[in-house]
């Protein structure tokens, strides 16, 4: 894939040529408008709110509602005014440990790739990194807007990811929830033990987005002029009262039991070869 930034990272006075490249892609289905009568596409347009008709570009502006009503227009000169300087370096103002980071901050991954000859500066940034468990803040100009920035390490990639500013996030202190002391010592330890048997090393290949999956059956069989059909959802339970979390956690234990067992026969194998490997190392 082409690189959508190309620049630098800056720390101290090292400076390091990169390329910024996608790391994530989009795996969504599109659809387009069309009319019901013939299939023909059908475009959106600009139109004037209260009379419905079409304004062409030129007569349009933008425009910030400070009260209902009431707006701020802004030209593309005010634009220009307030745009910042197109840097082309990411200059680390902070080494922050990763631990400290709320996970909230972090938005859209970005592969960080040494430009030619970069490589040796490159790795050693990464290394560093990496051995202080630490995340490189700084900030980013792309597309003429100033982009928070985290570089952290992924194997031998160092990844850059778009960061919120604090102004973005939420404050927990907005909602209402629970206090630890709703929590009886033995519902904790029964969902803890639960948990223990759900346990699985993580593994994303797992997770499949099924409504998607459901969507392209259905329309490969309306290709071929086939009606697909999905069994039900489950029935929902009708109580509506207070739950018996003691009863429901033991159920829940008991319909996992299966599940745990299956897990250790798994694991069985690879011990065994363990101790007789060990075995073998204390005879010679």
């Amino acid at each position: 894939m082409a690189a959508i930034w190309k620049g630098s990272v800056s720390f101290g006075l090292v400076n390091i040529p990169v390329e910024l490249r996608t790391a994530v892609r989009a795996d969504h289905i599109s659809f387009r408008l069309l009319h019901e009568e013939d299939l023909s596409p059908v475009k959106y347009q600009r139109v004037k709110e209260g009379e419905g008709e079409p304004i062409p570009w030129n007569e349009i502006v933008k425009g910030y509602e400070y009260e209902k009503g009431k707006f701020v227009v802004l030209t593309d000169d005010d634009f220009k005014t307030a745009a910042l300087e197109g840097s082309r370096t990411i200059d680390i103002l902070d080494f922050v440990k990763d631990e400290e980071i709320d996970p909230r901050y972090f938005e859209t991954p970005y592969y960080l790739v040494p430009s030619k000859g970069a490589e040796k500066s490159y790795a050693l940034l990464r290394e560093a990194i990496r051995s202080t468990g630490s995340v490189g803040i700084g900030k980013i100009i792309i597309r003429q807007s100033q982009h928070l920035a985290g570089i952290r390490v992924l194997g031998n990639a160092l990844v850059l990811e778009i960061m919120r500013f604090a102004n973005e996030l939420v404050d927990i202190d907005e909602y209402t929830f629970p206090a630890r002391d709703n929590v009886r010592p033995k519902e904790l330890k029964m969902a803890e033990q639960l948990i223990g048997n759900l346990a699985e090393p993580f593994d994303p290949s797992r997770y499949t987005d099924d409504y998607r999956a459901n969507l392209m059956k259905l329309i490969k069989g309306k290709m071929k002029g086939k009606k697909v059909k999905f069994e039900g959802p489950a029935e929902e339970s009708n109580d509506t009262g207070v739950l018996d979390l003691m009863s429901r956690l033991r159920a829940s234990l008991d319909k996992d039991a299966p599940k745990k067992t299956a897990r250790a026969k798994r694991a069985a194998p690879a011990k065994t070869k363990a101790k007789a490997k060990t075995a073998r190392r204390k005879t010679a």
